[in-house]
């Protein structure tokens, strides 16, 4: 019996031509499943739509648009072991790449045909479904900077074009960041708390080891203490996240915990997701295994070293 699935289709996203993208994947989805496609209209919020669905009887809801679309339908599977498919459209893909999924139309809808899942963790972010991350300060300027119009004209080039605008703003703040054992406070220009995040979202990437399925959220503080030494910050944690090794700089700082509430002086402007829901102060909470998602079947590590079972096998450790 085919598998029934919605999916959700948003027109407005990217830069493609949105006939031929649903043309294409209804090609590539409908001879194997039973597709139901809906639209998005400026009326029906995704969520909606994939909670109707499921009431429908939706076993699967495919979600194909930009990280807002994603995001959004994603909050409205949180907790209900429905899996949903990623079909990623938008300026930025963060969703995506954040969660090691596939970004183009084929191989996303391989994976879902492929019928392979894994579990990943949400979280709450003052009341509001995350699955990405909560920028403070900084990126939440950026993302408000980098408007419809300019996102649809050029790209990721609006939120690069954003970044270095909000640049000469690169004010400090004063934080206090309460932990389940402990309370920070801080100077700092930008906090990030990330459940997963893309390894472009470089304000996130302190660590430079956000695991999306560890049950654990990682909070960043980015704390540069001009505009200047803020691109030189930048870049570090550029280079230190695509060596996969944590930034050793001294204006920037990293927390791991299950939840953290963030307050500022003064409040701050705050983004989830890609959309800015207001000021701080934040509260946020890890939902560990929160989403089902159809991806790619993983290859298992191989072992760097297997030596049990050889004949007359001895093995003596230096000093």
């Amino acid at each position: 019996m085919k598998l029934k699935a919605t999916l959700i289709f948003n027109p407005v996203a990217g830069q493609g031509n949105p006939e031929e993208d649903l043309a294409t994947i209804e090609s590539l989805l409908s001879p194997e499943i039973d597709l139901d496609v809906v639209i998005t209209t400026a009326d029906c919020e995704p969520g909606e739509l994939a909670k109707a669905a499921i009431e429908r009887g939706a076993e699967a809801i495919i979600a194909s648009g930009g990280d807002g679309t994603l995001s959004a339908v994603a909050a409205a599977l949180m907790s209900s072991k429905i899996p949903i498919g990623i079909i990623s459209r938008g300026t930025a893909n963060a969703f995506a790449n954040a969660l090691d999924l596939p970004t183009t139309i084929p191989e996303a809808c391989a994976a879902i045909l492929a019928g392979d899942t894994k579990v990943v963790d949400m979280a709450w972010c003052n009341g509001l479904p995350m699955v990405l991350l909560a920028g403070i300060g900084f990126e939440a300027e950026t993302v408000n900077l980098a408007d419809r119009d300019a996102k649809n004209r050029l790209g990721m080039l609006a939120y690069i074009l954003a970044g270095l605008k909000q640049v000469g703003n690169f004010n400090q703040f004063e934080v206090e960041i309460e932990l389940e054992d402990k309370i920070v406070a801080v100077s700092a220009a930008a906090i990030t708390i990330a459940n997963a995040a893309p390894a472009t979202s470089i304000l996130a990437q302190g660590s430079a080891g956000v695991v999306f399925d560890d049950g654990m959220l990682d909070l960043t503080i980015v704390a540069p203490a001009t505009p200047l030494i803020a691109i030189a910050t930048a870049f570090d944690l550029l280079s230190s996240t695509l060596r996969g090794e944590a930034s050793d700089r001294d204006d920037v700082g990293f927390l791991r915990a299950k939840r953290f509430k963030v307050t500022t002086n003064p409040p701050q402007k705050v983004v989830v997701d890609g959309e800015v829901i207001g000021t701080t102060p934040v509260e946020v909470e890890c939902i560990p295994g929160g989403l089902t998602v159809f991806a790619p079947a993983t290859e298992e590590v191989q072992p760097l070293e297997k030596l049990e079972g050889l004949p007359n096998l001895k093995i003596e450790m230096k000093d």
